[in-house]
Parts: C-alpha cells; structure tokens; sequence
C-alpha cells in the first residue's frame, strides 16, 4: 500500500512541475512515506530524518515532507521529535500534500495535516497527467500495478495499529476501480493486484457489489491478463469468493491468508475471531475447488502470553498447511494497540528463537515445493530483465528475463537456442510458457519452450507448445 501511495504522490508531483531525482543530495524536496506496522519500521524513518537534518544544514531551503502512518500516529509530536520536517502529511492527506507544498514555498510555515475523511477522492487515482513529461518516473513502462480498493479497517486486532492510522473502512466505487484499471492497461499493464487492509469486507459499508462481484468485473477488462489481491482476513473469506477462483480466468491461483498463530489462546486474545479449526477448513474448501492453489501468510511469534505449547500449534499448522511462503515477525509493542498493555511478555531471545525456527521450517517446505515442480511447465507473465541479467549478459551474451508463475513464483529464463538469442525484441508484457529446470529457495530456473517453426520470431505476445 505505500508502495501505491507513494507512486501516486510522485504521479501528482510530476504533473505539476517536479522531476524525480535518484540523488537526495539533489532534492529541493523530499517526501518520506512511512509505515508504523513494526517498530522497526518506525525508527528507519526517524533514523532518515536524522541523515536529513544534516543536509538542510547544507541546503536550508530543502523542503521535507513526511507522510503515512507515522505521520497520521505521531502529528505535532513529529516535529518536535525531528524538526528537520516542513510538512507532516496523515494517511488520508495524500491529495492534499500539493496544496501544503505550494503554501510551505511562499509562507514557509510548518504545516499539519492528519484529518480523516469519511470518503476518498476518487479523482487522485486515475487522472491523466497534465503532459507526457516524467512519465517514466511514475513507471509507465510497468506491466504491473497496485490498484487500491479500499482503505483503513474496523478488525481491531489487539496488535494491530491500522485502524488507528488509516480510519475507518472505506471503499471506492466499483465504476471508478474498473476505470483506473482500464487506464493502466492502455498504458500497457497487464496484471493488477487490488489492495486492502480487508479485500474480502470491500463494498459492505458502503452498499456496494461484493469483493467477489468486483473481481467478476475487473475480469471482463479487455487486455488485462492477471488479477491478484491482498490481504484476506481469514474470518471474511466466503465460498462466493472461493468459487471465483473458477469463475474468472484471469484471477490468478494465489492467496495471501495471514493466520498469525495456530493457537485457538492466541487468536482469541489477538482478536483475530476464528479458530485454527476455522482456518484449517477454508484452506481444505480452497485446495478441494482449486488443487494447485498457492497459499501464503503470516506468522507473528513472540505475542504477549505465548507459551511454547502455543508456539508448537502454530509450527503444527505450518506443516499441515504446507505454505508456499510466508512472512514472519517478532511481535513488538505498537503505540494506542491493547496488546502493548498485555502481560507475560516474550523475551527478545526467545522471540528471535521462535522466528528462526518458523523461518527453517518454512524454507524447507518451499524448497520442497519448489523441487517438485522441475519439468512443469507454466505460463510467465515476462517483466523485465532479471536482477542478474548484467552478469548473465557478460558470461553467455543473452539476455535473462524475470516473470512470475500463476502462483507468484519468480522465474529466471534466457532464451535457448530454439529462439533467435541475438534478437532485440523486448518481452515485457509477453506471456512465454517455460519449463522449470533448477529450484531454488525464492526463485525458479527455467527454459522458454517454442516448437513451432512458423514463429520462430519473438514477434507477438505468447510463444506457443505442441
């Protein structure tokens, strides 16, 4: 999400003047988009203020921005914490932030502004830019994009500091999601992946379509050719969203499904208001209406009261399960959430313990999912060069490409000698079937398969298998 948010403050930055630099030591302005999830987050942001301050000392008319969840928890205590910063800029401000920056130019007062709203200008999301100028500073050129349906949660998860910096749910309209996704794809977007703190609540409060209704729409896009979304609350998760899996050709067979913990004690003292049991029978429901589907999630060890008995449970869930990949994190206290007034808290040690182990077991059972797959054969959707074509280039003199599987596994690729491997044509965007050769712990190897000889150049979109 602030992946999406931060692009879209940059699109707006663009369209009225200002130029993208890779170099801060550059920068008239610097907007720092921060996240509060994690403690550890929040003291990254506050250690770049610090490396900032120093350079306002060199470049007194520097103007810096903060915005996101820091900004929306902390406001005015921000600036006194690093008076380094200009503007503080909430959640629900983003549409706002041109209109401070262009009064911060002429008056040079701080300003602060962490208002919730109670709906969404629909306006920031898909308007075209003044002019084509920066167009690839706000990634034109990708084939893929974040598209967000909705913002904040009511869960209130006893962790969780989201409620308390995004704000209530609210949804966008169904017309206004389908319009900006038709903008993407004439700018040559292929695959879509919907954003949500609670994708599986989208439209309840508002009275719109379902999530699942939404997605049936979003399909009939014409030249979209993949849809993913995130996050899924497991207590949210329906049989109608489930059999969309079916319904729509274009959704790919991947879920994200945080569990946090196997234990029943945990769950009830996270909030979370669904058992392991509960969870256990929509994973079966999910796997019986799509076998090959991928499922990934999250792991929280070290919650206040967590016992090693409660520990063994969520490792005992892991192996049933059988994640494709998961996200793991030590609990920490976050500021306003019930849990930081829990006692029995896990020690440092024995958090960091916890990890290691769930992050061992993890691994094990990706490489093992991993290694089956060598000799399958999957349709990528090609995004661009690999992070290792430099060096792949240098040795054998043929471009490596990256794409990700139905399943969102990354796959590395050159072009074999059934191809013509000196020809320029760019694949991003092209669909290109490949069988795996080599497993790794985060990625596949593989080869693209062409048996045509009608088509034995890279022309045109999908390269075909007898």
């Amino acid at each position: 999400m602030n992946v999406y948010d931060s692009e879209k403050i940059l699109f707006h930055l663009v369209r009225r003047g200002y130029e993208k630099t890779l170099s801060v030591e550059l920068a008239d302005l610097v907007v720092l988009n921060t996240c509060t999830i994690r403690e550890k987050a929040a003291q990254k942001a506050f250690s770049f203020l610090g490396r900032l301050n120093r350079l306002k000392q060199k470049n007194p008319d520097l103007i810096v921005a903060v915005g996101g969840c820091v900004a929306q928890q902390e406001g005015k205590k921000l600036i006194k914490r690093a008076p380094v910063v200009d503007i503080v800029f909430g959640t629900h401000a983003i549409d706002r932030l041109w209109e401070h920056i262009s009064r911060f130019e002429h008056k040079r007062r701080r300003i602060i502004d962490v208002k919730m709203s109670e709906s969404i200008d629909e306006t920031r999301f898909w308007e075209e830019p003044a002019s084509k100028a920066g167009t690839d500073s706000v990634k034109d050129s990708s084939v893929t994009a974040f598209v967000t349906i909705m913002q904040g949660c009511e869960n209130y998860c006893t962790y969780c500091v989201v409620p308390y910096v995004r704000g209530k749910e609210i949804s966008r309209r169904p017309d206004s999601i389908v319009r900006e996704i038709e903008h993407l794809v004439k700018k040559g977007v292929r695959e879509v992946t919907l954003l949500g703190q609670n994708v599986n609540s989208y439209g309840i409060r508002q009275g719109f379509c379902s999530f699942a209704q939404l997605v049936n729409r979003i399909n009939s896009v014409e030249g979209l050719s993949r849809i993913r979304f995130t996050t899924s609350h497991p207590k949210d998760l329906s049989i109608e969203l489930m059999e969309t899996f079916i319904s729509c050709d274009k959704l790919c067979n991947h879920i994200h499904l945080p569990v946090q913990s196997g234990s029943d004690r945990i769950l009830k003292l996270m909030n979370r208001r669904y058992t392991s049991e509960n969870y256990l029978e929509k994973v079966a429901r999910l796997r019986k209406i799509m076998p090959d589907m991928a499922i990934t999630t999250d792991i929280i060890v070290g919650f206040p009261g967590e016992t090693e008995k409660d520990f063994q449970q969520t490792l005992n869930l892991i192996r049933e399960v059988e994640f494709n990949s998961l996200f793991a994190f030590k609990y920490s206290d976050r500021p306003q959430v019930p849990s930081a007034r829990f006692s029995e808290k896990v020690t440092e040690r024995e958090k960091m313990h916890r990890l290691q182990q769930v992050l061992a077991l993890q691994e094990e059972l990706t490489s093992k999912k991993h290694h089956l797959l060598i000799g399958s054969l999957h349709k990528l959707l090609v995004e661009g060069f690999s992070k290792k074509h430099e060096s792949a280039a240098k040795k054998n003199h043929r471009i490596q490409w990256t794409g990700r599987t139905q399943s969102n596994i990354v796959v590395n690729f050159t072009l074999n000698s059934g191809f013509d491997g000196d020809c320029d044509e760019n694949l991003t965007g092209s669909m290109v079937d490949v069988m795996i050769e080599e497993a790794h712990s985060h990625s596949l190897r593989g080869r693209p398969v062409y048996i045509n000889p009608e088509r034995k150049g890279l022309k045109g979109d999908k390269y075909h298998v007898a």
